[in-house]
């Protein structure tokens, strides 16, 4: 099992990124896949969750009408789209399989003028 983040960076506030997990050893509709995040000396927070079939989404307060989660089954990769970014959106993003406890290295995200 491996994921792998990427998509992150320097944004605008106001801005979006779209992060990208790419899975490889198993099937993400299979598994419910989240994203979590950790800002600089705070706890790592989740963000965002995707069902298997059929693909059900919850979000936390605090990214809820901003973020959206989804998957690619061809692609076998699940995106978090980012938009109206705040600086205190900034952090390094996370993607988890919550089966078995799998997490990827993470890609950061900074929200700056």
């Amino acid at each position: 099992v491996q994921l792998v983040e990427s998509g992150g960076g320097l944004v605008q506030p106001g801005g979006s990124l779209r992060l990208s997990c790419a899975a490889s050893g198993f099937t993400v509709s299979s598994y419910t896949m989240s994203w979590y995040r950790q800002a600089p000396g705070k706890e790592r927070e989740f963000i965002a969750t995707i069902s298997s079939i059929p693909g059900i989404t919850n979000f936390a307060d605090s990214v809820k009408g901003r973020f959206t989660i989804s998957r690619d089954n061809a692609e076998n990769t699940v995106f978090l789209q980012m938009n109206s970014l705040k600086p205190e959106d900034t952090a390094v993003y996370y993607c988890f399989r919550r089966s078995g406890g799998y997490w990827g290295r993470g890609t950061q995200v900074t929200v700056s003028k």
